[in-house]
């Protein structure tokens, strides 16, 4: 188990100092043609339900046994071109650089004024209508987003590359992307994306409570509530969430920046309510947005201290 450490130590630096250049060729580009390729012929009404099943067992088959062969071929070669092969993978997998420009991109326009251009940015990471957001709107769909995807794209992908190595990492992300095309409780895809969006909240039942965990205990205070009052806040508004897994998330955050997340969003034009979360001691600001990403960065480095030290006691056990 101390190789998966090495391997995600450098996945995560590797993933902090370059990303996902957009020219550069991507894993989850080829899992998301795959499953467009699938659904487009398995997606049929009067099978929905199954045909969903097969598809993510398809994906999950091919997208286990392509990493494990790569790993396995790159081990038999020299242990160390085995570790730097497994952090290739797992930097690819994780998400943290690219999440973080992602909320530069809306912060930057933001705090120059220029609310149509945040907006125009915000509706690249966001599926509510923002043609109409003022500041304190468009933060907060910057600051859950990050939050939520904190657990999404960098701690539960390194939670399973602990367990797993990087074939783990990846057959997470391949649940986890299914779940982003298809896991949506829609007339299209309510039956056929059921798998793929249970599979991803059993996937994240950890990741995401550890990590909210950690973002409470962690990260700074801006609330100035003491910890009792912080955990209480966080554990009694986390089950708000219609997600299982994106609440705990979204309310440790609400409750160490000292605002409310949650409220009124708009789909299509059709306005919807969300369970509103932690307490609203201060109006959401842009400056809530480079909170967030802080956030991110302590709860992704704090994480790594965690398995690393897990992965330690495991292999020494």
């Amino acid at each position: 188990m101390i190789h998966y450490v090495l391997a995600i130590g450098i996945g995560l630096l590797l993933d902090r100092l370059i990303g996902d250049p957009p020219t550069w060729p991507h894993p989850v580009r080829w899992i998301g043609s795959l499953i467009n390729r699938l659904k487009s012929r398995l997606n049929v009404p009067q099978h929905a339900f199954r045909n969903g099943f097969i598809m993510l067992a398809i994906v999950l088959v091919i997208v286990a046994s392509t990493t494990i062969f790569a790993v396995m071929a790159a081990y038999s070669l020299h242990p160390v071109i085995g570790i730097l092969a497994e952090a290739l993978l797992i930097a690819a997998g994780l998400s943290q650089k690219s999440l973080k420009q992602a909320a530069e991109d809306v912060y930057t326009p933001l705090v120059q004024g220029d609310l149509a251009l945040a907006r125009n940015k915000l509706s690249w990471i966001v599926g509510r209508d923002t043609e109409s957001l003022g500041e304190s709107e468009i933060t907060r769909g910057v600051v859950e987003t990050v939050s939520e995807n904190t657990s999404d794209g960098i701690t539960a992908p390194m939670f399973w590359a602990l367990l797993f190595g990087a074939p783990g990492l990846w057959i997470y992300k391949a649940v986890n992307t299914c779940d982003s095309m298809v896991g949506y409780r829609n007339e299209e895809f309510r039956d056929f994306g059921f798998a793929s969006a249970k599979f991803d909240d059993v996937l994240n039942y950890v990741p995401s409570r550890v990590t909210g965990l950690l973002i409470v205990l962690f990260t700074r205070n801006d609330s100035g509530m003491p910890l009792k009052n912080r955990l209480s806040i966080w554990l009694r508004d986390a089950r708000k969430h219609p997600s299982p897994n994106s609440g705990w998330l979204e309310a440790a955050t609400a409750v160490q920046l000292g605002i409310e997340l949650g409220g009124f969003n708009s789909y299509g034009g059709v306005r919807s309510i969300r369970a509103k979360m932690g307490e609203p001691l201060v109006k959401l600001e842009a400056k809530h947005i480079k909170s967030a990403i802080s956030q991110m960065d302590i709860a992704a480095i704090s994480f790594f201290a965690l398995i690393a030290i897990g992965g330690i006691l495991l292999e020494f056990a």
